[in-house]
């Protein structure tokens, strides 16, 4: 993915754009992850005055995102960054978060990835507007045109996302720089199509709602779990429901019980 990022970044500079690039770094929520491990796969984009990049920890979220990566698309659009790409963890079946804050949504596929990618297809072609099968060149072109050919009629088969927008399924090279130009007129192809029916505005508008709501559920967990009575009641709890001596629900339901007496005794 960074590979192509790095192609594709830079031929948007030499089209006028002006970019951001926020990626996820999997390595460790302990250490916060490596700053440098994408920029170094990134290298000579990184060295673009009109290109930022900035790496980010999951620090264990889902979603393949950050919960900081939303705030991170509204600063960097308000700076003059007229393009964005986002590059999550991966994708499994809880981890779409992404679609949720971004306009386009689109999956990178290496040949051989094979039976793996079986089990998330149907996720991915409920959500996905571009993919795109990465390598095709050389020995691997064979298996890259098949991946791309499953891939074409899968997709016909599903129900689509838009009514103004069918997926399309490309072929690209970033050693050889082919197709890097159809990746760059699909997606602006979308954002046209999407802005002329003004579907545009109405997926953002989703968006924002969403957000707002997941930004209370982080707030109200943030204050759950720096309670201290929880802190001390956590481990206590997960040791019974472990031992089997009481349900999930049951140990949940005492713990939300406590956590809402302790808040209206503190309040009163």
């Amino acid at each position: 993915k960074s590979t192509f990022i790095d192609i594709f970044g830079r031929y948007l500079l030499k089209q006028g754009h002006k970019l951001a690039v926020l990626t996820v770094d999997p390595s460790s929520s302990t250490t916060g992850g490596s700053i440098l491990g994408d920029k170094t796969r990134m290298l000579e984009l990184s060295r673009e005055p009109n290109a930022y990049i900035r790496t980010s920890p999951t620090s264990g979220t889902l979603g393949g995102v950050t919960r900081t990566t939303n705030d991170a698309i509204v600063l960097c659009e308000a700076a003059g960054y007229d393009v964005i790409l986002v590059e999550t963890v991966g994708v499994g079946q809880s981890e779409f978060a992404v679609v949720d804050m971004v306009d386009m949504f689109c999956v990178l596929i290496p040949p051989g990835s094979g039976d793996e990618l079986q089990g998330m297809k149907k996720g991915i072609m409920e959500v996905v507007d571009l993919v795109i099968i990465t390598k095709a060149d050389g020995d691997l072109l064979p298996e890259v045109r098949r991946l791309q050919s499953d891939w074409s009629s899968a997709l016909r088969l599903m129900r689509r996302r838009s009514q103004h927008w069918s997926p399309k399924v490309l072929a690209v090279s970033s050693r050889k720089s082919t197709g890097i130009d159809k990746a760059y007129e699909q997606m602006f192809a979308f954002e046209k199509a999407m802005v002329d029916s003004d579907e545009f505005m109405k997926i953002r508008s989703n968006q924002l709602q969403k957000w707002m709501w997941n930004n209370v559920k982080d707030r109200i967990l943030d204050q759950f779990l720096a309670d201290e009575e929880i802190q001390r009641l956590i481990q206590s709890y997960e040791q019974r429901v472990v031992r089997g001596l009481i349900t999930p629900f049951v140990a949940a339901d005492a713990i939300l019980n406590i956590f809402s007496k302790a808040k209206a005794d503190k309040s009163a």
